[in-house]
């Protein structure tokens, strides 16, 4: 509590009103990568408690639309829908609808085991599903970004998605707290293709969504 209590975004959160310190992460990744314009479509994966969502619904605008999806309660709010469910559902694509996505946002992670190993290839898989999703809603065009934690495993990762945009990289906001492995991969430019292999939208690590040390 007291390291909450010296972190300036913690603070700002607070002060603005925030759901979680994490809203100030996309805010700086918008304000490099400019993934969000006025009028998107917007999925935003393991959205609880919500802090991302708002964020989104700021930068789309009155005429755009944000679907947040989580497991956890995620509090209403205008413009955005909520979608209880998790990612690798089967079901869940019927209920997202059929209109594609121009943006799709996963800050995803799983409940931490206490061994790096695990949670970082937990945290992969959380985002090849992620991206396993986007292969299906996301339009031509569309914009991606995904946290996950730095390990060995990303570069495979990284080789396994970047072709699908026209520009692929990983960047760590700085409100990311530093001591975080936590990065986020961001993809502008989507190649749309026809989707891979059912599997790759299997059931996930079991939770999801929760024990993130960024939030």
């Amino acid at each position: 509590m007291e390291g909450r209590r010296r972190d300036p975004y913690y603070r700002a959160a607070q002060r603005e009103g925030l759901r979680s310190r994490a809203a100030f992460k996309l805010v700086q990744l918008e304000e490099r990568f400019h993934l969000i314009r006025k009028g998107d479509r917007v999925l935003d994966l393991g959205a609880a408690p919500g802090g991302w969502s708002l964020v989104a619904r700021e930068f789309a605008g009155a005429e755009g639309e944000v679907v947040a999806v989580d497991v956890r309660r995620v509090e209403p709010a205008p413009g955005i829908r909520v979608v209880r469910g998790r990612v690798g559902d089967p079901s869940l694509l019927d209920r997202l609808g059929p209109d594609r996505f121009d943006v799709l946002l996963s800050d995803m992670a799983p409940s931490l085991s206490g061994n790096y190993s695990t949670d970082h290839a937990r945290s992969v898989e959380l985002v090849r599903l992620a991206f396993a999703l986007a292969q299906r809603v996301l339009r031509e065009g569309g914009n991606f970004a995904a946290k996950v934690f730095q390990g060995d495993m990303v570069t495979d990762l990284v080789r396994d998605m970047g072709p699908s945009f026209d520009r692929f990289q990983a960047t760590k906001p700085q409100a990311s707290r530093e001591q975080s492995s936590e990065i986020y991969l961001v993809g502008r430019g989507f190649r749309a293709r026809v989707p891979r292999e059912p599997g790759l939208g299997g059931p996930p690590p079991d939770p999801q969504g929760a024990g993130d040390p960024g939030k």
